[in-house]
């Protein structure tokens, strides 16, 4: 058996979780209809998951479900933008993103009254990746260029953002899935970001209820 791939009886022993709770999560769209992978088994036909995601996210499924819906939890997890807007303001007094990253995006993309959920996803990976040292000021221009005119093009996908190296010289781009990229080996992968990701952290981060 693939090492990657957990059967639904042993995900269901490491979890605690029950078949019922199990396939509920999937009719409300928590778990992904293409996690759930049909395979030949001794058995006969088996139920398996990519064992890490489906680990995750059933971690956290169990660990927010008493603070928000079902319904609340299917949006977090969906790859889709949310529709609010905020002003700068707004933006870090609830510190979601810091008067430093916001205003590069400024200086990059120009003044605006309101951000859109599309551009505060764009500025919150701007800051993730600024902070962790993986982009420079440079490369960070050419993120938010890259991001302003092709994100769009992903909406609803479960795309990946992208940087790779070579000889000093960056090239970013998005990309629906890099599995299935290959380069000469002078080529080096920096960063290699799950969007669905970002957008879950972001959507968590801005439906923080404050104490």
């Amino acid at each position: 058996m693939d090492d990657d791939l957990i059967s639904k009886k042993e995900l269901l022993e490491i979890t605690g979780i029950s078949y019922g709770q199990l396939y509920r999560w999937k009719r409300k769209i928590l778990i992904p209809e293409d996690w759930f992978i049909r395979k030949s088994s001794y058995t006969g036909q088996e139920t398996f998951f990519p064992r890490h995601k489906i680990i995750a996210r059933v971690d956290k499924i169990i660990n927010m479900k008493d603070d928000l819906s079902l319904d609340e939890l299917a949006d977090v997890f969906s790859p889709n933008a949310g529709e609010t807007s905020l002003r700068s303001t707004e933006l870090i007094e609830r510190n979601i993103v810091s008067s430093m990253t916001l205003d590069l995006y400024v200086e990059i993309q120009g003044k605006q009254d309101d951000f859109t959920f599309d551009n505060i996803l764009c500025i919150y990976i701007l800051e993730k990746l600024l902070k962790s040292g993986e982009l420079s000021r440079d490369e960070g221009v050419m993120l938010v260029r890259t991001m302003e005119e092709h994100y769009g093009k992903l909406a609803g996908k479960n795309g990946e953002l992208v940087l790779i190296r070579k000889m000093g010289v960056s090239t970013l781009f998005l990309t629906e899935s890099a599995d299935q990229m290959y380069f000469d080996t002078g080529v080096k992968w920096v960063i290699r970001l799950p969007l669905a990701t970002s957008i879950e952290e972001l959507k968590l981060k801005m439906n923080e209820r404050e104490e």
